[in-house]
């Protein structure tokens, strides 16, 4: 039976490594989890955690994987990164240009990528360092989006609410949040629409209170440690900011509104004024033809595959690095001053985050 490990950093990283601890089970194998820098408290009962670094060099798997930028080096096996999201970023082009994205870090052996575009710079950047591997293998979050739910026009019964789901991230530059709190209020008390509504971990307290106040009849309140993926296929539409759950949501072939975005694009229907909003909502309903032509074309762009098979592919892709690839490899930059960090990094997490 192999042995393999998640990394959790970040509360999102939950809604990532499940489809693979599914695959992992389902070839009869074993995985466990190791979380520094936030709760635990996502974990459930049948999900092995391991606390302590001790824990983990006992267990001794053969594979950690990582959906973000560091893990530690020293942990046993070797270091899988399946990234936190797809390549895209604030100011909506492809990440290609984006160092953030490609930065070499030197900690994994391999990486798996989710579409053509970042498969072929990262290749690139493995002819040039020679010291990992890329699969392209899509993204695991994204299977049981692309296994499970009805895409398309969700079915309502006779005098049934549209329903939009309502995502903000945190960052007070590109927040929708604040300015729309009174508008979704006044919306779901209409009559008009039902609302599900989440917001960012790191966004202010007060306005999250602000939010969970509202919750009633037509409006629920999900906390930002739910897994938010099964969540998704109730809504007809989404109404979003800059964050990035909405290319997520895109994959349903449903429509998303925002407001102020940063990430402009034809994919979107984006509003400057609050009172835009519910206009731009009733438009989105209408599912217009062109609107949906581009949101098809990006969901393209950003992820290769449609069959929900990611995971699947993550673990072969591991099981041929294993097998054909390793001894290949050149060894990794000593990165002493990085390594101290992430041994600080991991010290300091466990502190503030007691189990």
């Amino acid at each position: 039976m192999k042995k393999y490990l998640f990394f959790v950093n970040q509360p999102y990283s939950y809604s990532i490594l499940r489809p693979l601890q599914e695959e992992i089970r389902k070839r009869g194998d074993d995985v466990a989890w190791f979380v520094a820098g936030c709760t635990a408290a996502p974990l459930r009962p049948d999900e092995k955690h391991l606390k302590t670094v001790a824990e983990v060099m006992d267990y001794n798997a053969i594979a950690t994987f990582v959906p973000g930028d560091w893990v530690p080096y020293f942990f046993p096996g070797i270091k899988v990164e399946v990234f936190h999201g797809m390549a895209r970023n604030k100011r909506g082009h492809s990440r290609e240009d984006e160092s953030d994205h490609y930065r070499i870090r030197g900690w994994f052996d391999l990486y798996c990528t989710h579409a053509e575009r970042d498969t072929a710079k990262f290749r690139e950047l493995a002819e040039k360092h020679r010291h990992f591997s890329v699969a392209h293998t899509g993204w695991p979050k994204l299977d049981p989006l692309l296994s499970k739910a009805a895409r398309g026009k969700r079915k309502r019964e006779d005098g049934e609410l549209p329903v939009v789901f309502y995502a903000s991230t945190f960052s007070r530059s590109v927040t929708s949040a604040p300015d729309l709190v009174g508008k979704i209020a006044e919306l779901s008390r209409s009559g008009r629409w039902k609302f599900i509504v989440t917001l960012h971990p790191k966004m202010d307290p007060e306005v999250v209170e602000q939010y969970r106040s509202l919750a009633g009849e037509n409006l629920r309140f999900v906390e930002s440690d739910e897994d938010l993926l099964p969540i998704l296929p109730e809504a007809d539409v989404m109404l979003c900011d800059t964050s990035s759950i909405m290319f997520e949501f895109m994959f349903l072939d449903r429509p998303v509104v925002t407001y102020r975005t940063k990430m402009p694009g034809p994919y979107l229907i984006d509003v400057q004024e609050v009172e835009e909003v519910e206009t731009a909502l009733q438009e989105a309903l209408e599912y217009p033809a062109e609107l949906m032509e581009a949101t098809r074309a990006l969901c393209d762009n950003l992820h290769s595959f449609r069959d929900g098979c990611s995971s699947a592919r993550v673990m072969s892709a591991v099981d041929d690095f294993l097998e054909q690839h390793h001894g290949e490899l050149k060894r990794k930059p000593l990165n002493l001053v990085r390594k101290i960090k992430v041994r600080r990094r991991l010290s300091r997490e466990m502190k503030l985050n007691p189990f």
